[in-house]
């Protein structure tokens, strides 16, 4: 039962206006199941699959453009999605540049806004920062973090990183600070959210790729791609404060809830390492599909999904007894990864 109130225009009173929904009423009319769902961007199907986690199944896609989506984020209520539209090419290689970013309904399954940059920008990484109820977007061209209001989807403001090719963020759980990878130059730009600038670049290599912040948010990862090694950058002092040696050159990263074990995409072993964060040493690693990308942990703590894109599936780690429980089929080049509900 909801109630909505609404002015007497002749008196100026309230009346409490009783609203009685039925299930099949809520959630724009669907008959959809309301989630949780984990989300897949897959750059190479140019669409976005919706999974059903309890299953391990995909249950819906939904198309995108003529040219894709590397990145996905969802709504605190986990029924809208956001999905930049990045363009055709790799970072700092020739290709179309994106300018926009599209909305999409979970319940109808169906692409409901759009968000214009103005010009070409390559937005690539989002994130849906519930603290100060901001969407923040990663436009490398501009060389900056895109503020967009989720209400209006409009853009509101922007954060610059003083670095190009920032193409990955990682916000503090505070939602004060932002990270981001700026892979060409391979240094980390510190920001501060609320003041919009730039406090610190640290260099890290001449190439890194994602990034990730610790869940009691003193360290923040991010992945050397010269050398099989991860840079752990202190955010007291905001400069590298050591390298944790890999089997080989790593990318996505992702704590767990206990903040005791950072995972580790290995793509070129098709394997996932786990770090303890202790001894700050790898102590075991997990076999997946090829070319593990991005990791998410789900909110419960209790299981890792992994996207492997040249197999076209998701790996879902049981993180009690680290081994893959599930291979969930996602699209071609799965990807980005989030998760809608609770």
């Amino acid at each position: 039962m909801n109630k909505l109130w609404l002015p007497c225009l002749s008196c100026g009173v309230c009346l409490a206006i009783v609203l009685v929904f039925s299930p099949t009423q809520s959630r724009a009319q669907s008959s959809h199941n309301a989630g949780p769902y984990l989300l897949v961007a897959n750059q190479g199907g140019r669409d976005l699959s919706i999974i059903d986690p309890s299953r391990a199944k995909q249950i819906a896609v939904v198309p995108e453009e003529d040219v894709t989506g590397h990145e996905v984020a969802a709504s605190p209520d986990g029924r809208t999605a956001y999905v930049p539209i990045y363009g055709n090419s790799g970072v700092g290689l020739p290709g179309t540049d994106g300018d926009h970013m599209l909305v999409i309904d979970l319940a109808s399954r169906k692409i409901i806004g759009n968000v214009n940059f103005g010009h070409g920008v390559r937005p690539h990484f989002v994130v849906y920062d519930g603290t100060n109820n901001l969407i923040y977007v990663t436009t490398e061209l501009d060389n900056a973090v895109t503020i967009v209001n989720p209400h209006t989807l409009k853009v509101v403001g922007k954060i610059p990183t003083s670095q190009p090719e920032s193409h990955m963020l990682a916000i503090t759980q505070d939602g004060r600070h932002g990270y981001t990878a700026n892979v060409g130059p391979g240094t980390v730009s510190v920001l501060d959210m609320r003041a919009r600038k730039t406090i610190a670049v640290i260099p890290i290599s001449t190439t890194i790729q994602r990034i990730s912040v610790s869940r009691d948010d003193r360290s923040v990862f991010t992945s050397d791609q010269t050398r099989p090694r991860l840079a752990v950058i202190d955010t007291a002092t905001n400069k590298l404060k050591t390298w944790l040696p890999l089997p080989a050159p790593g990318y996505g990263t992702a704590s767990t809830k206990d903040g005791r074990w950072l995972l580790v995409a290995i793509p070129s072993m098709n394997k996932v390492a786990v770090v303890d964060l202790g001894a700050l040493k790898v102590v075991r690693t997990i076999d997946t599909p090829r070319s593990p990308q991005e990791i998410l942990v789900r909110p419960d703590g209790l299981v890792a999904y992994v996207s492997c894109n040249h197999d076209k599936q998701v790996a879902a780690i049981d993180l009690t007894q680290w081994k893959v429980q599930a291979l969930i089929d996602a699209g071609a080049g799965a990807d980005g990864l989030a998760w809608a509900g609770e």
